[in-house]
C-alpha cells in the first residue's frame, strides 16, 4: 500500500496560490521562516523540516521559490526538499552560533536576486515575526536597510486554513494511528508506572504503525499535574485513585492530530467526576455548533457562558477550539473576539479543557467543518474510563 502523504504537485500548487496573494499585498518578496519547533510555514512549501538549524522560503509574486537554509542542511534539503534552489545563510545557522570561517555563505540579497528581486527599495512581507528571530531580522535589515519589512501572517492563515484532501487524508491517518497508541497505553496503564512509562508505550505504537513522529510532546499526566494546560511528562508515578490525561499524537507527513481524554485509576467520584462529566458536556456542545457560515465568536461566547452558568468561571482556561494541521495548535483559534466565519475543510481541534488547582481534565479530538455541521477525523470519543486494579 502506498505511504499517504502530501505529493510534490501539491507544494507547487500551493507557492502559486501564495504569489497570488503576494501579488494582491504588493510585495516584492514574501519570506516565510521556521524553526525545528514550529517548522509548518516553511515545510508548507518546501517539504523541509530542518534539525538544529532555521528554515525558510522566499516567493516573488512570479511564483519563484527558494529554500533558504543554514550551513550545515544544503545536502539534507536538497534530498527531501520540494524545492530545487537552495540557499546556505549564516542567519540560519544553529544556535550553537558557529561561525563556520571556511564556509562561503549566500545572503538574502543574493537568493532574492536570483528569484528576479532586484533594487534595495522593495517590500518585504514576513509570514510571522514570532517565528523570525532576532539574528534572521537584523541579517534581513543590515542587507535591505532601505527595504520596507512587514508582517503578512494573514497570507499564511489563508492559505493553511482550509485543507485539501490530500491534508485531511494525513490528518485521517494520524487519528487512526493514534488510537491505535490510546489503546495501548490503556491496556498497559497500573499504578506503580511512570507517566514517562507510559509515554514509551505511545510512541512505540506509532511508529510501527508509520507515524514519522509525535505530533505533539505527548500528554500522560496524573492528579496534580493534570492542571497544567500544556507541560511534559514526567517520571512522576502514577497511583491508584489518580485521575490521568492522555493527549497521543502521530505526525503523518506533517500533519499532527491528537486525541485527548482523561482516564481515572479507579472509581470517579466527587468534584472529579462532576468535571470530568462537565468536560465532555462543553465538548459535545461546541462540536454541535460548529457549521460553516458561522462566526467562531459566536461559539467562543456561548462556551464560555456555558462555563459561568453551570458554575464554573473560575474553572475556564481557554475557548472551545483552536486549529490544526501541521502543528497540533495552529490559527485560528476561536475566541470571544475572533473576526471570522467558518468555512468548510476548515479543521480545529475541540479542545474542552477544565482545571482545578489540584487537578484538571482535557476532552480533544479533531474536525473539519462541512456545510451543515462537522465530521469527525476519528472515532467517537466520550467513554469514561474508570479502570479496576
Amino acid at each position: 500500500m502506498s505511504r499517504i502523504r502530501i505529493p510534490d504537485s501539491e507544494y507547487k500548487e500551493r507557492i502559486k496560490r501564495a504569489a497570488a496573494l503576494i501579488r494582491d499585498r504588493k510585495l516584492d518578496v514574501f519570506l516565510a521562516n521556521s524553526g525545528e519547533a514550529d517548522y509548518a510555514n516553511a515545510r508548507y512549501f518546501s517539504g523541509f523540516w530542518p534539525v538544529f538549524e532555521r528554515a525558510g522560503v522566499a516567493i516573488t509574486p512570479a511564483g519563484d521559490a527558494g529554500l533558504l537554509v543554514g550551513p550545515e542542511s544544503i545536502v539534507f534539503a536538497a534530498d527531501v526538499g520540494k524545492i530545487d534552489k537552495i540557499y546556505p545563510l549564516l542567519a540560519y545557522r544553529e544556535s550553537a552560533d558557529p561561525s563556520y570561517p571556511e564556509f562561503k555563505a549566500s545572503s538574502y540579497k543574493e537568493a532574492f536576486n536570483d528569484l528576479g528581486v532586484k533594487g534595495d527599495r522593495i517590500r518585504i512581507g514576513i509570514s510571522s515575526f514570532l517565528d523570525t528571530n532576532a539574528v534572521m531580522m537584523e541579517s534581513l535589515r543590515d542587507e535591505y536597510p532601505n527595504a520596507e519589512i512587514i508582517e503578512v501572517k494573514d497570507i499564511m492563515v489563508t492559505l493553511r486554513s482550509i485543507k485539501s484532501e490530500n491534508e485531511l487524508a494525513c490528518m485521517r491517518e494520524g487519528f487512526r494511528i493514534t488510537e491505535l497508541a490510546i489503546d495501548e497505553v490503556i491496556k498497559n496503564i497500573h499504578p506503580g508506572a511512570t507517566e514517562l512509562q507510559m509515554v514509551g508505550i505511545a510512541q512505540r505504537v506509532i511508529y510501527e504503525n508509520g507515524a514519522e513522529y509525535e505530533g505533539l510532546p505527548m500528554y500522560v499526566f496524573s492528579e496534580k499535574s493534570t492542571s497544567h494546560a500544556i507541560s511534559r511528562s514526567s517520571h512522576k508515578v502514577i497511583e491508584k485513585g489518580d485521575l490521568v490525561q492522555l493527549n497521543l499524537s502521530a505526525k503523518v507527513d506533517g500533519y499532527s492530530p491528537s486525541i485527548g481524554m482523561p482516564i481515572s485509576m479507579g472509581p470517579l467520584t466527587g468534584l472529579k467526576r462532576e468535571l470530568v462529566e462537565f468536560g465532555l458536556e462543553a465538548h459535545n456542545w461546541t462540536e454541535k455548533q460548529i457549521k460553516a457560515g458561522v462566526p467562531a465568536k459566536d461559539i467562543a461566547r456561548g462556551y464560555y457562558d456555558l462555563f459561568v452558568t453551570n458554575g464554573y468561571k473560575d474553572n475556564f482556561v481557554y475557548g472551545p477550539c483552536h486549529g490544526t494541521g501541521m502543528i497540533e495548535v495552529e490559527a485560528p483559534w476561536m475566541e470571544t473576539n475572533s473576526p471570522y466565519k467558518l468555512e468548510r475543510n476548515m479543521t480545529f481541534q475541540v479542545d474542552s479543557f477544565v482545571a482545578t488547582a489540584d487537578f484538571g481534565l482535557r476532552w480533544e479530538k479533531g474536525i473539519v467543518v462541512t456545510d451543515d455541521g462537522c465530521e469527525a477525523l476519528c472515532n467517537p470519543i466520550g467513554k469514561i474510563y474508570e479502570l479496576e486494579f
